[in-house]
């Protein structure tokens, strides 16, 4: 009964650490206004890109072409204007946010699962097995991501799910590296022990003890390589080599203005705001996550 009573109150006191850690860093953050300013536009994209077809249909005004209001310029009824065949390009901007934002997200949560396990593995164990994986790492930082990236869609094909994985596949050795770093200055700590003397497998040890203490530097690496994919992503498909039309995508959007640069630039301008927002807030975010994770910033 009294061991019963032990363990309830270790779990309630390491409950109350948890709250009071979480409540600390967002304390923390709410200081740093910028970052807050890059959360707030964060939110909104992501509730613009859940509720876009409540805001535009897709069928009737997103990729619908009608040649007779081609080229307009912003007006009451057209905020941003039309594009070259006709298309609100405000309706197509809002579905682009969906677009760039789910790849960028499914591409570095594919990366990050990857990348994440090979680094854990390497850091933990070392010795041969850290030397093969490590190598293999560095033999893809030796391409440029963004030529790797245009060599795997290339091979494999434009579509969305092949820019996902060619974005995917070229982030893995970053975060393979951040994690093994992390993992290394974890790993030989008296918790890890502690649970290595109680019967704990290294599966347990990695899972539940190692990689829950690295989440530090893993969160702010994924808050700014979802801003890197994003841009890759609108790179990309400004090459022919992203997702197909009709299909609104930022970067697709910019690469379908540029004959018209003279006569209507809003065909270029509003796709390049939208995309220099969407980059400079989660970068803003992630810089404010970096300085509130920080433990020598806590005074």
């Amino acid at each position: 009964m009294g061991a019963a009573k032990t363990n309830g109150a270790a779990h309630t006191g390491a409950t109350v650490k948890k709250r009071s850690q979480a409540a600390e860093i967002w304390r923390r953050l709410k200081k740093n206004r910028m970052a807050m300013l890059g959360l707030a536009v964060v939110l909104l994209l992501v509730l613009i890109s859940i509720f876009a077809d409540f805001l535009f249909d897709y069928d009737t005004i997103v990729i619908k072409q009608n040649t007779q209001i081609r080229l307009q310029s912003p007006s009451g009824e057209h905020w941003l204007g039309t594009d070259e065949f006709g298309r609100d390009i405000l309706a197509r901007i809002v579905h682009g946010s969906r677009v760039s934002l789910s790849v960028g997200v499914v591409a570095v949560s594919i990366s990050l699962m990857i990348g994440g396990t090979l680094g854990a593995v390497a850091g933990f164990y070392g010795g041969k097995v850290d030397n093969v994986i490590m190598r293999f790492m560095d033999i893809l930082l030796a391409v440029p991501s963004l030529l790797l990236s245009i060599t795997i869609v290339s091979a494999l094909g434009p579509s969305i799910f092949n820019l996902m994985l060619a974005l995917a596949i070229s982030s893995v050795p970053g975060y393979a590296r951040i994690v093994r770093a992390s993992v290394l200055t974890v790993k030989d700590q008296e918790f890890v022990e502690a649970a290595r003397c109680i019967g704990a497998n290294n599966f347990e040890i990695i899972a539940s003890h190692i990689i829950p203490n690295c989440m530090a530097p893993i969160i702010v690496q994924v808050s700014l390589k979802v801003a890197s994919a994003i841009l890759s992503t609108s790179g990309l498909s400004f090459l022919g080599l992203g997702v197909k039309a009709p299909t609104p995508e930022w970067g697709a959007m910019l690469s379908g203005g540029r004959a018209y640069l003279r006569n209507a630039p809003h065909l270029t301008i509003f796709p390049g705001i939208a995309i220099i927002i969407t980059i400079l807030s989660l970068n803003l975010l992630g810089d404010g996550l970096r300085d509130a994770l920080d433990p020598k910033l806590k005074k």
